[in-house]
Parts: structure tokens; C-alpha cells; sequence
């Protein structure tokens, strides 16, 4: 508990042995309630590391995709009665040292959401982001800014934590199952009014942290651009996204045995 609030960090996991226990080691577990792994049909070691580490598991028989590996987290930790969710990367990619910060920026600070931006503290390139992903990243941002009507310093962070009322709130089901499920997040928090803050995250890019190739990324940033402007025609009135609609499909709110847990 922290504040009297129930903590939960969801790993989104898919082939992610050679790093999952370095970072579950980082995690202030006198702070986080449970760590949870949802595997997503991995062929390498992580369900048995996630095991032996004492992690509650979730899993996938077949491989659903990014998007669908967080539809199945963040139902995990409402199952399991979180009050505040922190997503984090099992490939090191983002530091856990960060979770106290973010997670008392939602318990005790004004915000439903907090973004681990690497833009913030200008230290992408630095820490390894190859210069197109850091060009994309920032040019990106800058259109989405104008299209969403907010002012984020980065869209494209896997770093991020929720409060439970977002997880509930939000049609999460109508999103893809794909990496672009990340911006259609936050596009509907941006469409919701819930309040954003963002904290700065070092980059940090090696051999096992994941990464899509070049020709995925392409398609994600036209996902982006698709979703920036359906945004932009909801806030008018001209949509009808199903991403953004009032009785869109939902996680179930309601803590559960939690099967596989």
C-alpha cells in the first residue's frame, strides 16, 4: 500500500528472459502490492524466470500483439483491486526507480495519468535512441499536439501509470491489438479531460531491449496520424470512432477471482 492505496505493476512481457529479472529486482516492492506478467506466447525462458521470481502470471496461448497483451494486464490488476497501475517494460528500457515518483504524482498530486517522457531532460539520444526514431518521436509529437489540442512532450513512452478510475473509464476493448493501442490510450484520456502529467524517464537502448524495425514503425506512425485526426474530428462533433464512443467496450470493473493468477 502507499497512501492507503493498492499499488499494482503490470510487466507486458513477450520473449523478455534475458531481462525480466534485472528489472523486477529494481521494483520498490515496499511500495508495489503485486507485479504481474502477462506473457504473450513467448518462445524463450520468461514464464519460467516470471515463476521462479514468485510472479503472478497471466497467459496468452497465442500471441495477440502488444495491444492485447495490456488489454490482458490492465484487466489483471483490476481483478485484483488496484487502486493505482503501473505499466513497465520487462526489457529494462525504463528505469524502476521511477515508480515512487509516478505513483505519488497520482495518489497525492492532481493527475490520472503519468507519462515517463525520455524527451524531457533531452537526454533521448543519449541514451541510445536511434536519430529517425528521435526525429519521428519529435515530429509526431508536435502534430499530434496541434490535432489532440494538449501539450505532451512525448506521445510514444511505454513508460505510464493509471489510476484505477482511467482503466475503468476508458473503452479500452475497442483499441487495437497492435503497438498503436499506446496512442489510442491516450488519445481517449486526452478525449476524457483526465489530467496528465509527465516526469522525465532516461532512454535507455541496448541489444535486448525490444524495438520494432523500421517498416513497423512506419505503419505505427500512420496508426498515429489516423488516430490524431479522428480525435481532432471527435472534439468537433464530426466523429464517430468507436475508440470514443460512451459505451464502448470496457474492462470489467469488478474485482474477480483472478484465473491464472
Amino acid at each position: 500500500m502507499f497512501h492507503g492505496k493498492k499499488i499494482i505493476v503490470v510487466m507486458p512481457a513477450y520473449n523478455a528472459g534475458p531481462t525480466i529479472e534485472k528489472t523486477f529486482k529494481e521494483i520498490p516492492l515496499d511500495l508495489v502490492d503485486e507485479v504481474v506478467v502477462t506473457d504473450d506466447a513467448s518462445s524463450d525462458d520468461t514464464v519460467e524466470i516470471a515463476r521462479r521470481l514468485g510472479l503472478k502470471l497471466r497467459l496468452h496461448a497465442e500471441n495477440r500483439g502488444y495491444g492485447g497483451n495490456q488489454k490482458t494486464c490492465y484487466q489483471a490488476a483490476l481483478d485484483l483491486g488496484a487502486d493505482v497501475v503501473v505499466m513497465l517494460h520487462p526489457d529494462y528500457q525504463y528505469t524502476p526507480k521511477l515508480i515512487p515518483a509516478m505513483i505519488s504524482m497520482l495518489t497525492d498530486g492532481p493527475y490520472d495519468v503519468v507519462l515517463g517522457s525520455r524527451i524531457l531532460g533531452g537526454a533521448a539520444l543519449r541514451g541510445g535512441m536511434p536519430l529517425y526514431k528521435y526525429v519521428a518521436n519529435r515530429s509526431l509529437t508536435a502534430i499530434q499536439n496541434i490535432l489532440c489540442g494538449a501539450k505532451l512532450s512525448e506521445y510514444h513512452t511505454g513508460y505510464r501509470a493509471f489510476t484505477r478510475e482511467v482503466l475503468i473509464e476508458l473503452p479500452l476493448l475497442e483499441n487495437s491489438e497492435d503497438f498503436v493501442f499506446d496512442n489510442q490510450m491516450l488519445a481517449q484520456v486526452i478525449h476524457r479531460r483526465f489530467a496528465i502529467g509527465e516526469i522525465s524517464c532516461p532512454a535507455a537502448y541496448f541489444e535486448e531491449a525490444s524495438s520494432i524495425n523500421f517498416s513497423r514503425s512506419v505503419q505505427y506512425g500512420l496508426g498515429v496520424l489516423r488516430t490524431s485526426v479522428q480525435l481532432f474530428f471527435e472534439n468537433r462533433g464530426w466523429g464517430s470512432a468507436s475508440i470514443f464512443k460512451q459505451d464502448g467496450k470496457k474492462l470489467n470493473p469488478t474485482p474477480a477471482e483472478a484465473q491464472g493468477l
